[in-house]
């Protein structure tokens, strides 16, 4: 691999892996330990090497200060026969918030860890690479957040098709499709949202494109060769060819869980990879990152961060069931069966209180298994890891129980029940193997019941009885010498002693061997003394060796099942997430949409997040018919775009299968979501507020369908306002004539509302506003926006007054309000000549000699150009334009 300077700038390997000048220049001349960590260090170029040595993690040399600088850290210094250079250390047992910095920092890395005893080396301690820590492979919990996905993606191209393939290395899912475009590209790396992304020979990925910027890393042709691929992807399915489709996702996915397995040190154990999973785009509901970012699914803009669509539905109880709740909102359904199927589902645990809340709340007793299952087959997993296995198995009958009482009729639930297989076998082995309460150190005893096996049972029966001698030999001491002081005692060093002060020293005992002597006091042992030491200490040392290989048999033996663990964690996941839709539907008093194969009909609808976050909200009807395009106008503040939001927003509830907030809502089954909403501007990549608008509204233009639903909101901005608006108007036309999606266009063109005169399926919505008026009969600035949509077009758009609330000083709001008068004026004045002209065509352009035999008026197309010609349009209002539209075709027409 190499760094991809377009895309991701990496630390220079050079950097972190070879001695600094001045050093030594031949590896021969290093001691032997910093020998043995730039070998490690070579052999893992692409990372940072943390090098253990005894409670800390190391760093020498230039690595030593790009570790210090990173994760603020005091650099200190070394002398030895090398020479003098940098030195910078982590604690091995605070490691996790220090390798956290150097991940966010763009830093893979590489873990090399003692992997033998240092009593028992003979001269250097060996080490090796156990694990190479990248942003997209995390394992751990304590870098991982709770109930989160984590992918690293691959992207492949072979001819014109993109393949991406994603492996979550905690969970060991693994997905792959293909799409023939940059933007299905960019969409579905913007669905999936890898923390870290390789990028094959001929693949261009713009990191900052993504709502997710990853680590971006371009992959050497060799990494992703066809027959390595296969070869790779062997491992984990019997049939490559019969899971991936063509060579672009097969070289995508043997890319990626190589790399997977390359990031799990010198095993490379990824056999909890047990699905890889192929998926079609075009069978979910299309969410672009415009559509995830403008309709706040899962990232607040604004202040409140944690105000999305997400969090209003994060009620999972436990963390597999939050992981499937953030999947089925990025992928929405589209099979209007499978849509109804978890309707049922939710409706079944919706109507029946009891059962719902019996399986939440055993539901809440439930660890994360699919990660739990991952440790265990790496062979990572203590003894606190199996004992959290068997607590969620413990919580299966529970969850059976409330399953038993829900209603047959809906058959998801039934086949979940199928699928919840409690694992008995597994459940009985953990509780009848594993303490309660074991540690965390696995080597050191303390882990394996009493009773679980013969052997060990002994070993400590013997170090039992031994520890009693010895509890018991100091009153016997006592008694058998006559010293009131003696005590016994045990040190790490010297073991266990009889000590005696001196003024007693002349009682001692003939069969008291010195020990050690102090400054008061001397230290002796007996022949019966140092038996029984020997017999602790070896029974000991024999128990805890013994019970970490019974612990690595039992968790083996667990690791086994780790298919069915897979199987039961996705159905509790999937009964989590069911649930959860459940209880947040009867909470917040939301209906089951129905479909059909009309339009849109919505009764009393919801923003389910502005309505989560504040006291009162006023619901509003959505009656958009197939293939229309319903213009909406009002001032601004009025809910023009939290209308079309909520609208958007309902349509992707009832397609993930959740009940939605409205009264009742008829909805068709859409295949995208299309938003043009907000404005925002990329300067760095020579892009303009306007410019980025035009982006987005073109992708519109080229990818929507007749069943797609668009949201655009003041097309034309950041240009003229000639231009704006002619771009506005010919967009709108485009969607109508040529696209035929079902089309929501708010706006501040008020001539555009015209267009529902010339076409049948264009309508008018505004949202109403009062504006109160002062004694003198003048307008005041005082509104009341009522956030009430209503058919017809808005009389204004309250900019002034929209100003004023915003804190604009009054000075400012008064001018504009006196400009805005004096213009109505004037408007109003060139109206009365437009007039005046439009009822003398007549009189004014007709003679005696100028009538025909028909008595038409030869000469009015002349008139009626003059007038045009003299209007000037820019000081005319949309209405004003309209009335003398309607007279010119009245006189065409007479």
């Amino acid at each position: 691999m190499n760094a991809d300077a377009d895309a991701d700038v990496e630390p220079d390997a050079d950097a972190v892996t070879g001695p600094p000048d001045g050093m030594v220049d031949a590896r021969d001349d290093l001691t032997p330990m910093l020998r043995q960590y730039f070998d490690l260090c070579a052999e893992y170029e692409d990372a940072l090497l943390l090098f253990q040595n005894g409670d800390f993690y190391q760093t020498y040399c230039d690595a030593a200060e790009e570790v210090a600088q990173v994760c603020e850290l005091t650099l200190t210094r070394r002398e030895d026969s090398t020479g003098t250079y940098p030195m910078a250390g982590i604690p091995v047992d605070d490691a996790a918030k220090y390798v956290e910095r150097l991940l966010d920092a763009d830093y893979r890395v590489a873990v090399a860890e003692q992997v033998e005893r240092p009593e028992a080396a003979s001269g250097l301690v060996d080490r090796a690479v156990t694990q190479v820590i990248t942003p997209g492979t995390l394992v751990d919990d304590e870098l991982l957040g709770t109930g989160t996905k984590n992918y690293v993606a691959a992207v492949a191209r072979e001819g014109s098709t993109d393949a991406v393939a994603a492996v979550d290395a905690a969970t060991g899912e693994c997905l792959v499709t293909s799409v023939d475009d940059e933007s299905g590209l960019y969409a579905e790396l913007d669905r999936l949202a890898p923390a870290e992304l390789l990028v094959g020979p001929g693949a261009s990925v713009d990191r900052e494109a993504l709502s997710v910027a990853p680590m971006v890393t371009a992959h050497e042709a060799a990494g992703m060769d066809a027959e390595s691929a296969r070869e790779t992807l062997s491992a984990y399915v019997a049939r490559p060819d019969a899971v991936v489709e063509g060579t672009a996702e097969l070289r995508a996915c043997g890319a990626v869980l190589a790399y997977a397995e390359w990031t799990q040190g010198d095993d490379g154990a990824l056999a909890y990879v047990t699905r890889v999973s192929r998926y079609e785009p075009r069978e979910t509901l299309g969410l672009d990152a415009t559509a995830i970012r403008s309709l706040e699914l899962f990232e607040n803009r604004g202040a409140g961060a944690s105000e999305t669509l997400f969090g209003v539905l994060d009620e999972a109880a436990c963390a597999l069931g939050r992981r499937k709740l953030d999947g089925w909102l990025r992928r929405p359904l589209v099979d209007r069966a499978a849509i109804e199927a978890r309707l049922d589902a939710v409706d079944a645990l919706a109507s029946d209180a009891l059962a719902r809340e019996t399986i939440r709340e055993s539901l809440r007793d439930v660890y994360d298994l699919e990660r739990l299952a991952g440790r265990i087959s790496r062979g990572r997993a203590n003894a606190r890891d199996l004992r959290s296995l068997q607590a969620t198995l413990d919580a299966v009958p529970a969850v059976w129980s409330g399953l038993d009482d829900v209603d047959a009729d809906a058959t998801r639930l039934a086949d979940l029940r199928e699928r919840i297989d409690p694992l008995d076998d597994v459940r009985d082995l953990i509780d009848r193997a594993i303490r309660p309460d074991p540690p965390v150190e696995v080597t050191e005893g303390g882990v394996i019941r009493d009773g679980f096996d013969d052997e060990l049972d002994e070993l400590r029966a013997t170090e039992r009885e031994g520890r009693e001698w010895v509890a018991d030999l100091e009153a016997r001491e006592r008694e058998r010498t006559g010293i009131d002081s003696l005590s016994v005692g045990h040190t790490q060093v010297h073991g266990y002693y009889i000590e005696v002060t001196d003024p007693n020293l002349d009682r001692v005992p003939d069969d008291y061997t010195r020990r050690q002597t102090l400054k008061n006091a001397e230290r002796f042992y007996t022949p019966e003394l140092k038996r029984r030491e020997d017999e602790i200490l070896g029974a000991a040392e024999r128990a805890d060796t013994l019970e970490y290989e019974r612990f690595r048999e039992v968790r083996a033996s667990v690791a086994a099942e780790t298919d069915h663990l897979q199987t039961v964690a996705d159905a509790l996941a999937e009964l989590d997430a069911l649930a959860t839709l459940a209880a947040v539907a009867v909470d917040r008093d939301y209906a089951r949409p129905t479909f059909h194969d009309g339009g849109i009909e919505i009764e009393a609808g919801r923003h389910p997040v502005v309505e989560a976050t504040q006291e009162r909200f006023v619901p509003n009807d959505a009656d958009l018919p197939s293939g229309s395009v319903t213009l909406v106008t009002g001032p601004n503040m009025s809910g023009k775009s939290t209308y079309m939001r909520q609208v958007a927003l309902i349509v992707v509830l009832a397609q993930m299968g959740s009940f939605v907030p409205a009264d009742a809502a008829r909805l068709p089954v859409v295949d995208r979501v299309f938003t043009r909403v907000g404005a925002s501007d990329d300067i760095a990549g020579g892009q303009s507020t306007f410019m980025r608008e035009m982006a987005e509204l073109t992708e519109i233009l080229h990818e929507a369908t007749a069943d797609s639903l668009v949201l655009l909101d003041e097309v034309g901005r950041g240009t003229s306002t000639a231009d704006g608006r002619a771009i506005a108007r010919a967009a709108a036309e485009f969607l109508h004539d040529e696209v035929g999606a079902t089309t929501l266009f708010a706006t501040h063109y008020h001539d555009l509302t015209g267009l529902a005169d010339e076409y049948a399926d264009v309508r008018n919505l505004h949202f109403a506003a009062e504006r109160e008026r002062e004694s003198s009969g003048r307008r005041s600035t005082d509104v009341t926006f009522l956030h009430r949509v209503a058919a017809g077009p808005a009389s204004s758009s309250y900019g002034v007054e929209v100003a004023r609330m915003a804190g604009v000083p009054d000075p400012v709001v008064e001018r504009a309000r006196a400009l805005v008068d004096e213009a109505d004026g004037a408007t109003n004045g060139h109206d009365e000549g437009v007039q005046m002209r439009l009822d003398g065509v007549d009189a004014d352009g007709v003679d005696a000699d100028g009538v025909d035999a028909d008595g038409v008026d030869t000469r009015g197309n002349d008139d009626l150009a003059e007038i045009l010609r003299e209007t000037d349009l820019a000081r005319t209002t949309p209405m004003e334009a309209l009335n003398l539209l309607a007279e010119l075709q009245d006189r065409v027409e007479e």
